[in-house]
């Protein structure tokens, strides 16, 4: 299969059980920069209009809610709650990702091992595309996370990582519509931000990547 870049109109993103629970039991990343990544996701999606499904496992009984760092990009979206560890199993989850019309689906999730991998490889045998940013993901060790990344890639997937996808759909400092976003994103999220900010100091507002 030959791979193209993701644009906005082809894609969808898919993030699954961000729950406090979850976070807890995360020991394969800094937990805080997995946040931060998976809020650049979320703001990407926003900021291009991809279509995005939130999804939960047993949010009022066991993992809480979406963390609101999260929800609060998209607060008019109740994430579909779940019981299945495979959210592909779940009916709701399944018919939100069929109704974006999207084969090419962006998956990132806690933890890799199970949430991430068990859907991955099931859409993989139905004919979708998956893109795992793997930087928004995590899981309860490195060996869990690595050995999870290494099956879905042999299975077909395509690893990435989250500014990854804000710059893939960006693609063009150019593009004035979402060139200030993506600017906005790398100063709350990223180390780049603080060249960004030190670029408008020092040259003013008229400081650009785009000429």
């Amino acid at each position: 299969m030959a791979h193209e870049l993701l644009t906005p109109d082809t894609c969808a993103l898919a993030l699954i059980d961000h729950q406090p629970q979850m976070f807890f039991g995360t020991h394969s990343h800094e937990r805080t920069t997995v946040l931060h990544n998976v809020q650049i996701l979320a703001k990407a999606a926003k900021l291009f209009n991809v279509p995005t499904i939130l999804t939960t496992i047993a949010a009022d009984s066991f993992s809480g809610h979406l963390l609101p760092e999260v929800q609060a990009v998209f607060p008019e979206t109740k994430p579909i709650d779940r019981t299945s560890m495979n959210s592909w199993e779940d009916k709701g989850f399944r018919e939100a990702i069929k109704a974006t019309g999207r084969k090419k689906i962006v998956i990132a999730g806690l933890w890799t091992e199970v949430c991430v991998t068990f859907p991955t490889i099931q859409m993989l045998a139905e004919g979708f595309e998956i893109y795992v940013p793997t930087d928004a993901c995590g899981d309860i060790t490195e060996e869990a996370h690595e050995r999870a990344v290494q099956r879905i890639v042999q299975a077909g997937a395509v690893p990435m990582n989250s500014l990854q996808f804000m710059c893939e759909l960006q693609r063009d400092w150019a593009r004035g519509e979402t060139y200030e976003g993506c600017m906005d994103i790398f100063k709350a999220h990223s180390a780049y931000g603080i060249g960004v900010r030190y670029a408008k100091q020092i040259l003013g507002e008229h400081a650009s990547e785009a000429g």
